[in-house]
C-alpha cells in the first residue's frame, strides 16, 4: 500500500482512476458534507428539474453530521456515518459528476457499478476517530439546507485528511476482498 497526497476537487480523472483499493490517501482541498436528509433533498430537486444548490461536478462528499465547534475550532467532532444510508441516492449524483465519497461501511452493487461507469472512488474514514479527523478540517461553512442543523450541507476545507481507498474506480472492493483473509477455519 502506498500513501498518496490528493488535492480535491479532483479534476484529473486519470489521478482518481490510478488509485487502488487499499491505498492510503491524505486528502486536501474542498469537500462537501451530506447525510441522509440532504441527499433526499438533492434528489428531490433533481426530480423536479431544479438547479442544485451545489455543483457536484468533480466534487467529493463526506458523509458526516459534524458536531458543533468548540471555541477556537472550525468544527467539532466529525466522524464518518454509515455510507449505505445514502446508497439509493448515490448513482444519480455520480451521474452528475460526483467523483469521490468519504464514509464508512459497505456500498451496494448499484453504487459500485455507477462508480465504475463514472470513474469515482469511495474512501473509508476511520470510525471512532471523530475528534482526530476534525483536526484536518481547516474551515467549515454551511452552504445550504441550514434548517437541517448538523445535517446541513457544509463546505469543508481540509488538509491531510486521512482515508483509505475502500472501493476504487474499477470496482476493487476492500469490503469484499479483505474479510476472507481473517476467517478462522476450524
Amino acid at each position: 500500500m502506498q500513501e498518496i497526497k490528493l488535492s480535491i476537487p479532483a479534476e484529473d480523472e486519470n489521478t482518481l482512476r490510478s488509485l487502488r483499493a487499499g491505498d492510503k490517501v491524505l486528502l486536501s482541498g474542498v469537500v462537501y458534507t451530506a447525510r441522509d436528509a440532504a441527499h433526499k433533498r438533492l434528489i428531490n430537486a433533481l426530480d423536479r428539474r431544479d438547479e442544485l444548490p451545489v455543483n457536484l461536478k468533480n466534487q467529493f462528499i463526506y458523509y458526516v453530521g459534524p458536531a458543533p465547534a468548540k471555541p477556537g475550532r472550525e468544527c467539532g467532532s466529525a466522524g464518518p456515518t454509515t455510507s449505505g444510508r445514502v446508497d439509493d441516492y448515490t448513482p444519480k449524483l455520480l451521474d452528475l459528476g460526483l467523483k469521490g465519497m468519504i464514509g464508512k461501511g459497505f456500498r451496494n452493487k448499484a453504487v459500485v457499478e455507477s462508480m465504475k461507469k463514472n470513474g469515482a472512488v469511495y474512501f473509508a474514514a476511520v470510525g471512532g476517530a471523530a475528534a482526530l479527523i476534525a483536526r484536518s478540517i481547516k474551515k467549515a461553512e454551511v452552504v445550504c439546507y441550514d434548517d437541517l442543523g448538523t445535517e446541513a450541507i457544509h463546505k469543508f476545507t481540509i488538509e491531510n485528511f486521512p482515508a483509505i481507498v475502500a472501493i476504487d474506480s474499477m470496482g476493487n472492493n476492500l469490503y469484499e476482498s479483505e474479510p476472507p483473509k481473517y476467517v478462522v477455519n476450524d
